[in-house]
C-alpha cells in the first residue's frame, strides 16, 4: 500500500539552488488517479474539489531558480458522492505554450530580471494561488499577472481572463478575494510606476466593473489584501525593490524598519479619494486570514512576519529582506483594528509562541465575522510545513494540531471543506496533501475539522509524489460551473 516512490532527485542538475531538487524536484507526468487505496474512510457528506497550485518547471532554468519561476501545476482531489479522483495538470499559459513549442526555457527567473524587461523576459507562470470564481478555477501569479481560468474538474485550461483587467498591460494580484454572498471578486494590481497600485472589482459573471488608481509613496511589493461586507483593505508594507538593482534590471527586495505598515480601507466600489490609511508597526504580511466589520471598526486577522533582530535588539533589515525574498517565514497570528469613524487603530499578537502561516477558513464567511481558522506550522529554515493546526481567531487559542512526523512531513496548504447540510462553522473537513520524505510516501489526508487531534479520518495512498507548492482552495459542488 505505502510503497516507496522514486523520482529523480535533480532532473536539471544541482546548480540552480535548493528549490528544484530532492523533495522540490518537479514531476513531469499529468495523471488521473481513481480507485486508490484508503486507510479509514472518506466521508459521504464531503462533496466538492480541493485544488492546489504550485511551481513545477518543465525545462532547465536559465539561472538561479526561485519557486515563483516554475510553471503552474494544479493538483486536485474531486470528491463526488463517495468517489474520489485525483488529477494534476499544468496551467497552459501563453508562456507555457511558447516553451512547449520550442521545447526549452524561453524566460528568465525573478532573480535575474524584472517584470516587463524585453531583453530578459520573465514568465507569467500563474503558479501562486487558485480560487473559485464564476464557476471556474482562477490561477494567479506572485507579481500580478494575467489570471488564467481552468475547468475545476478536468483542469483543462480555459484561457487567460483579460476581461478581469482594464487593458493588456495590467495584471491581477496573486491574492484576490471572492465574496461568496455576492459573487464579486476584489483584487489589486501593482507595479514600478506611478501610482504603483490599482484596485479592481469583478462581478459574479467575470466582468470588470470597477478599477481605480491607488497612489503609494513608491514601488512596493504587497502580497495580500482583505475584504469585509462593505470595504476592501489594501496593504502598503515597507518592502520594495532595491533601486540600484532595479536600475540594473534585477529583482531585489528591501525591508525598511523605519517605515510603518499601512492598511488602506476603501469602500468596495469607492473612488481613490475615499481610501483611508491606518499606520501600524513596520512589518510584512504575506497572508490574511479574514476581515469583518464590528460597528465602526474593521477587524483584520493575519499572519504577521516577525522582523529579524540583531543581538543588540535592533532590527536586522537586511536579514528580514532576505527572509521575505527566500520565503523563509517567521510569522505570528496578529489582529488589527481600524475605526473608520474616529481614525483610531490598534494591533495585538494573538499567539506569540507558534510560527503559523498559509491560512484557510470556511470561505463562505469571507468578509464576515468567523471564529475558526486552519493553518500550517512552518519550518523557519525552508519552505516546509510540518503539520496542520486550528485556531480560535477571537481568543488566539490553539484548538488542535496534527503532524505525522514534524521532522519529515511536507504538508500542503490545508483547506476547510464544509460538510453537506453544514450546521456550524466548523462542521466539515480539512483536506491536505502530505509527503513523508522518510518513508517516501504520498497521501491525501482528510480530517474532521472539529477534532484535528484525532488525526486523519481518511488516508488516501497515492502512487506518485506531489512537490511542495503554494496555495489551494476548496470549491463546493454548488460553486462548480464547468462540470
Amino acid at each position: 500500500m505505502n510503497q516507496p516512490i522514486k523520482d529523480p532527485n535533480a532532473p536539471f542538475g544541482d546548480a540552480y539552488g535548493p528549490y528544484v531538487t530532492d523533495v522540490f524536484a518537479p514531476v513531469f507526468e499529468e495523471q488521473v488517479l481513481s480507485d486508490l487505496p484508503v486507510t479509514g474512510s472518506l466521508p459521504s457528506d464531503l462533496n466538492g474539489v480541493y485544488l492546489r497550485n504550485g511551481p513545477n518547471p518543465r525545462f532547465e532554468p536559465k539561472g538561479d531558480y526561485h519557486p515563483f519561476d516554475g510553471d503552474g501545476m494544479i493538483h486536485s482531489a474531486h470528491f463526488d458522492n463517495g468517489r474520489l479522483v485525483i488529477r494534476n495538470k499544468w496551467v497552459r499559459t501563453d508562456a507555457w505554450m511558447k516553451e512547449d513549442a520550442s521545447a526549452s526555457a524561453e524566460y528568465w527567473g525573478i532573480r535575474q530580471t524584472l517584470k516587463g524587461r524585453e531583453d530578459k523576459p520573465v514568465k507569467d507562470s500563474a503558479n501562486t494561488d487558485v480560487i473559485g470564481h464564476s464557476g471556474m478555477a482562477i490561477c494567479t501569479w506572485y507579481l500580478a499577472g494575467v489570471p488564467y481560468a481552468l475547468d475545476p474538474i478536468t483542469l483543462e485550461t480555459l484561457g487567460p481572463q483579460h476581461n478581469y483587467l482594464d487593458d493588456p498591460s495590467s495584471g491581477m494580484s496573486s491574492h484576490c478575494k471572492v465574496d461568496e454572498v455576492t459573487g464579486e471578486l476584489m483584487y489589486f494590481d501593482y507595479g514600478d510606476h506611478w501610482p504603483f497600485m490599482w484596485y479592481g472589482v469583478v462581478n459574479k459573471d467575470g466582468q470588470l466593473v470597477h478599477r481605480v488608481p491607488i497612489e503609494l509613496p513608491g514601488n512596493r511589493l504587497p502580497h495580500d489584501m482583505a475584504i469585509t461586507e462593505h470595504y476592501s483593505i489594501l496593504h502598503d508594507h515597507p518592502v520594495f525593490h532595491d533601486e540600484q538593482a532595479r536600475t540594473a534590471g534585477r529583482h531585489k527586495v528591501v525591508f525598511d524598519s523605519n517605515l510603518p505598515t499601512r492598511l488602506g480601507v476603501i469602500p468596495r466600489m469607492g473612488e481613490a479619494a475615499s481610501l483611508r490609511w491606518f499606520e501600524f508597526s513596520g512589518a510584512f504580511i504575506y497572508h490574511v486570514i479574514n476581515a469583518w466589520e464590528e460597528g465602526d471598526e474593521i477587524v483584520m486577522v493575519a499572519c504577521r512576519y516577525q522582523p529579524a533582530i540583531h543581538d543588540d535588539g535592533s532590527f536586522d533589515d537586511e536579514r528580514t529582506a532576505k527572509m521575505i525574498a527566500r520565503l523563509v517565514m517567521d510569522a505570528r497570528l496578529w489582529r488589527y483594528r481600524m475605526n473608520v469613524k474616529t481614525g483610531e487603530c490598534s494591533e495585538e499578537c494573538l499567539d506569540p509562541h507558534h510560527n503559523v502561516e498559509f491560512p484557510s477558513i470556511d470561505t463562505q464567511r469571507t468578509g464576515r465575522k468567523n471564529q475558526f481558522a486552519y493553518l500550517v506550522d512552518h519550518d523557519p529554515a525552508i519552505l516546509r510545513w510540518t503539520g496542520v493546526c486550528k485556531y480560535n481567531i477571537d481568543s488566539g487559542e490553539r484548538l488542535g494540531a496534527w503532524s505525522d512526523d514534524h521532522d519529515h512531513c511536507w504538508y500542503s496548504e490545508p483547506w476547510f471543506a464544509p460538510a453537506d447540510n453544514q450546521v456550524t462553522e466548523d462542521h466539515g473537513y480539512l483536506v491536505v496533501f502530505v509527503w513523508n520524505d522518510s518513508t517516501q510516501t504520498q497521501e491525501l489526508q482528510v480530517f474532521n475539522a472539529r477534532d484535528l487531534d484525532q488525526g486523519p479520518i481518511g488516508r488516501v495512498h497515492m502512487p506518485t509524489r506531489i512537490p511542495p507548492g503554494f496555495h489551494g482552495c476548496w470549491m463546493t459542488k454548488e460553486r462548480i460551473g464547468c462540470q
